[in-house]
């Protein structure tokens, strides 16, 4: 005879009394697993919610296209193309200017971007490697090892001579306003350009250099 008191269900007869609850119970702590995990992957800076295709798709290499119309100057919002961070900066006038700035560019490892790090040698706009000089357009990846650099736009936060630019949290690189790296930083080249283009005013196409697709297979010579 069994020491159980008559009073104790046996956990078998508790299973089969309430299937209902026994897969409720599962279902939410399921949901909650699956909010979590994707909480923990989001990014930590602005994620751009206005682009087509999907992000599953998008991940794939297809291109992907972002209104730039509510970034206002000064801001980086982050897109994703290829499981890939870009960033989207919507430059102000003053950081334009420190671009062409005889004490920056004396600075920098590549200046004029000989290097294979956009689509073509002329495929940018010389110092400021952009289609649109305000909107400034790069995958988010430090050239070293492909840590995320950090967006540092305030004038001597990094060094007493630094301009503003971005600072890599991993080993230190340094880079300017169009993600050109300063000497002396682990990375070796530029932050790549993305083959892109403007389909309005505000829409701008990541992954194609054009509307017949010209670059879309493009890989830099490091990301």
């Amino acid at each position: 005879m069994s020491d159980r008191p008559a009073t104790e269900p046996h956990m078998d007869s508790v299973e089969a009394d309430a299937p209902d609850d026994v897969r409720r119970r599962r279902f939410l702590l399921g949901a909650a697993g699956l909010i979590g995990a994707t909480t923990a992957g989001l990014f930590a800076d602005i994620l751009v919610s206005n682009m087509s295709p999907g992000l599953e798709v998008a991940a794939m290499g297809a291109p992907v296209d972002v209104d730039v119309s509510k970034v206002e100057p000064g801001q980086l919002i982050v897109a994703q193309w290829k499981k890939k961070p870009v960033w989207i900066l919507h430059r102000k006038q003053w950081m334009l200017d420190t671009l062409s700035k005889p004490g920056l560019l004396k600075r920098l490892r590549d200046p004029h971007s000989t290097d294979p790090q956009q689509p073509a040698r002329h495929y940018v706009n010389g110092n400021y490697r952009a289609l649109k000089p305000h909107i400034f357009v790069a995958v988010a990846l430090c050239t070293h090892m492909q840590c995320v650099p950090d967006f540092r736009p305030a004038q001597g936060s990094v060094t007493d001579w630094w301009y503003g630019g971005f600072h890599c949290p991993c080993h230190g690189s340094t880079y300017d306003f169009s993600a050109r790296v300063f000497q002396g930083s682990p990375a070796p080249m530029n932050i790549p350009v993305p083959p892109h283009y403007w389909t309005s005013d505000t829409v701008v196409r990541i992954g194609e250099g054009d509307a017949q697709g010209t670059h879309k297979n493009w890989t830099p010579a490091i990301w």
